[in-house]
């Protein structure tokens, strides 16, 4: 494939399943060597999406395309050179580590040393353990190991972290760059916001089927137009947008089921100028926290709504 081909580029994709619109009308393009991720909520698409890239899926409208080549014209060729990491991935418990991989190692055509691969995934002292015995942490590396013992040029990588404890998932965060860096082309799907702002080069946020944003992380949250973001609940009175909004540094007010959120460009500013109004209301505060804007804050921004409201 030559190196200006894109890894994966989609048309108009659409995915239904009864009267519910799955996937509407999505366009996309990753390039090859970048770490792509699909970000959303539970029941965006993104999943379906992925599937259809795959293979697994069949979509009802438009076209994809796996490095230069479509699933009705060349479908070995594709599954030769994609590597696949399924949300969940069930393998036979009885099998030990090495032999998981050697069987995977069979079905492709071009391959990578199974010795290798298992060190690749920092598997080596559990290679004669059985897949039953393993954490889930250590499941999902021999997920990966399957994946990579083909060698391929792209992989799909399903929300490979969720469940995980945090330090199984900086493990697989160290092993998917170590993917790119060998310049291979990475699609990931998450809705962890700081999962997309570690790994990605670009980004797309997924809702109901439809892109709703598309950028590198830095450019998304550059849209904000903001450096901080500051949310509290109140015990007393409540407060109005407008009044909030007027506060100095403030750029954007949300309020939803008694939480308020500011988008501040000047915290140093605000919060004393919001401590001030609250005492002239004999209100206090029942909580305050502060952040640095990230992705999830793009996505409140843009839906009114938290990744976790689904």
């Amino acid at each position: 494939m030559s190196t200006t081909t894109p890894a994966l580029s989609i048309r108009g994709l659409v995915k239904r399943y009864g009267n519910i619109v799955a996937v509407d009308g999505l366009d996309l393009e990753v390039a090859r060597g970048e770490c792509f991720g699909l970000l959303g909520p539970n029941g965006a698409g993104k999943t379906t999406t992925i599937e259809i890239c795959e293979g697994l899926n069949n979509p009802d409208d438009g076209e994809v395309v796996v490095l230069g080549m479509r699933h009705r014209d060349n479908p070995l060729g594709i599954r030769a050179a994609i590597g696949i990491s399924l949300q969940e991935t069930q393998l036979t418990e009885k099998l030990t580590v090495e032999e998981t991989v050697r069987l995977f190692h069979s079905f492709y055509p071009r391959r990578r040393p199974v010795d290798e691969v298992i060190a690749a995934v920092q598997l080596d002292e559990k290679r004669t353990a059985r897949v039953g015995q393993l954490s889930g942490g250590q499941k999902q590396r021999l997920a990966l190991a399957c994946a990579l013992v083909g060698d391929p040029d792209l992989f799909f990588l399903d929300e490979p972290t969720t469940g995980l404890d945090p330090q199984s998932r900086r493990q697989l965060w160290d092993l998917i760059g170590r993917f790119k860096a060998e310049g291979r082309t990475v699609v990931i799907t998450t809705h962890y916001m700081d999962e997309a702002e570690h790994l990605c080069d670009r980004v797309a946020i997924v809702d109901h089927g439809k892109i709703i944003a598309q950028g590198t992380p830095r450019q998304l949250i550059s849209l904000l137009g903001t450096e901080h973001v500051v949310e509290f609940r109140l015990d007393g009175l409540a407060l109005g947008e407008t009044e909030l909004a007027a506060l100095p540094g403030v750029t954007g007010v949300q309020v939803k089921d008694g939480r308020y959120q500011l988008d501040v460009t000047m915290i140093h500013q605000t919060i004393p100028a919001l401590l001030a109004l609250l005492h002239g209301r004999d209100s206090a505060l029942s909580e305050l926290t502060t952040h640095t804007a990230t992705l999830e804050d793009v996505f409140v921004h843009l839906t009114g709504r938290h990744l976790r409201d689904g």
